[in-house]
């Protein structure tokens, strides 16, 4: 293995370990808006849990950083 990649392979965990979660939040958050748009039943509910499951991240890590 040369220098050049294990240069690559280690500035590409940091953008893994940065942005998997986001990217994840951010899909659940899009398949919920759909969900509400397109269908009726259990898309409704599923669309009331995947756009709630964001916003609570955010009020649990949100009160995390006021203490």
């Amino acid at each position: 293995m040369s220098t050049r990649d294990s240069t690559a392979h280690a500035h590409q965990r940091p953008f893994v370990q940065l942005w998997l979660w986001p990217l994840l939040l951010g899909a659940l958050t899009l398949s919920g808006l759909l969900s509400a748009l397109v269908s009726d039943g259990w898309g409704d509910v599923w669309s009331w849990l995947a756009l709630g499951l964001p916003v609570a991240v955010m009020a649990w890590f949100g009160g995390l950083a006021r203490r």
